[in-house]
């Protein structure tokens, strides 16, 4: 770790995140070649920190080794400028393995993502994530999301155990639970927005007090993404309301076609303005040519 916890903490809470894309080659394999471009390119611009291996960066279809090549080269590219969090998750067997590779490879924390496919109660989603932050001295960012949601009791209860804790990412977009959660465990967390293009939501994250929020899109209209974000801190709602008219609800239509294009559409969107990252893995799938033709167009209208 380059940081210290406040530090990290304070990054988290104010400031544009990024979750770059992760980079394949035509054969599928990891190109670390192309990803040190695009994290260079990453950290040129106004963001606060850096999530490697998230999801936008198809986490889920990694190996470990492949992981630990990433998250390594990562630490080494951005060099101390900013935070590096990477993910880890899916049993507590793996997200311990995963959490000790990122701790190796010099990451700042960790994305703690949901368990595996399973339905789980309350008190064994506190008991994984309480296990792997065990595992690690490493910042945990929990990822409420999927099958994998806590309820304000358990956040509580998983915050007293594990001080590591130190953030709290919402995949949900339940505005009422997520408002509950905000009110109850007040500032021993942070907050941070993580539905799907988190733009959409980003007035509604505001309004309760969670100030930041992940941003996809930054993979293809970076400038855009630091403009609107700006805007909203600023409370520039006529900026806001016409980058959102102009941009956001149409790629969320387009996002809406197909599942996985939250992912699919942002390496089609790389692409599009010079970045590939080659195709997204199994099982998810490329855009077709008349939607990314479409995507052409929305990059197109907005000032870069």
């Amino acid at each position: 770790m380059k940081f210290s916890v406040d530090e990290v903490i304070h990054a988290l809470g104010d400031g544009l995140l990024s979750f770059p894309i992760t980079d394949f080659d035509e054969q599928g394999n990891f190109d670390p070649d192309s990803y040190r471009q695009r994290l260079a390119w990453f950290i040129s611009h106004d963001i606060s920190a850096v999530f490697v291996a998230g999801g936008t960066g198809e986490f889920f279809n990694l190996t470990l080794e492949e992981y630990r090549e990433i998250v390594t080269l990562a630490v080494e590219v951005v060099d101390g400028k900013l935070p590096v969090i990477a993910s880890a998750g899916l049993s507590v067997g793996s997200g311990q393995a995963f959490a000790k590779a990122a701790e190796e490879a010099g990451a700042d924390g960790i994305l703690l993502m949901p368990p595996y496919l399973t339905e789980c109660p309350q008190d064994g989603l506190v008991e994984y994530a309480r296990q792997i932050c065990d595992a690690t001295s490493l910042n945990v960012v929990y990822y409420n999301r999927g099958n994998g949601i806590l309820d304000a009791a358990s956040v509580v209860e998983l915050a007293d155990r594990c001080t590591n804790l130190i953030a709290l990412k919402d995949g949900k977009g339940d505005m009422q639970a997520l408002n509950k959660i905000v009110k109850t465990v007040g500032d021993r967390l942070v907050y941070i927005g993580g539905v799907p293009t988190a733009e959409i939501f980003a007035e509604a994250y505001l309004s309760i007090g969670v100030n930041t929020y992940s941003s996809a899109v930054f993979n293809f209209v970076p400038d855009m993404a630091v403009t609107f974000y700006q805007a909203l801190r600023k409370g520039n709602r006529e900026a806001v309301k016409q980058i959102t008219n102009d941009f956001f609800i149409p790629f969320v239509d387009l996002r809406d076609r197909k599942a996985g294009y939250a992912v699919s559409l942002i390496k089609a969107g790389a692409a599009i303005i010079g970045r590939p990252a080659g195709s997204v893995r199994a099982p998810l799938s490329m855009p077709t040519s008349e939607e990314c033709q479409q995507l052409e167009t929305l990059i197109g209208n907005v000032k870069q």
